[in-house]
């Protein structure tokens, strides 16, 4: 079964949270992570899940913004990407 999910951490919210089985991801989007306020807000709910389930951030920058090991894709990139986490 397949389900997409939103979530709140505290007062942190996660955009998306989509689940199939046991599997989960993650995922935060933003349309430019343009200000340090903006990546911040964007990955720190990220930062905070203690578990090893992909995370992710989408937004339209073509500057890749990888942190703490959560992927930052290119909005365009994603939606052409041949990807089990797209799927």
């Amino acid at each position: 079964m397949k389900k997409t999910l939103l979530g709140k951490l505290d007062d942190k919210e996660i955009d998306f949270i989509a689940v199939r089985g046991k599997e989960k991801l993650y995922i935060q989007v933003a349309y430019l992570l343009a200000e340090p306020a903006t990546i911040e807000r964007e990955f720190f709910p990220l930062e905070t899940i203690d578990d090893n389930y992909p995370k992710m951030v989408i937004s339209m920058d073509p500057v890749n913004r990888l942190r703490n090991g959560i992927i930052h894709m290119n909005i365009i990139d994603y939606l052409f990407a041949e990807s089990p986490e797209k799927h």
